[in-house]
């Protein structure tokens, strides 16, 4: 049973953009290891822009900055 965390930006991502990630990422595990699309589990985890850093600042700061 594969399990699949997607972690993202929490940025107003549309359901349908989502549906789209579970379809899309099921699938692939389905093409390419022979994975059974009803035994695979796909979770979105959304993140705060304060709480994801990169190079040891806060995304929401580099945005700002037009990072």
């Amino acid at each position: 049973m594969p399990y699949v965390n997607i972690k993202i930006t929490n940025e107003s991502v549309t359901s349908e953009k989502k549906a789209a990630l579970i379809s899309g990422v099921t699938e692939l595990l389905q093409k390419v290891l022979g994975k059974n699309p009803a035994t695979t589990v796909v979770v979105i985890d959304e993140v705060d822009t304060d709480n994801w850093g990169i190079a040891g600042e806060q995304v929401s700061l580099r945005r700002m900055r037009g990072n």
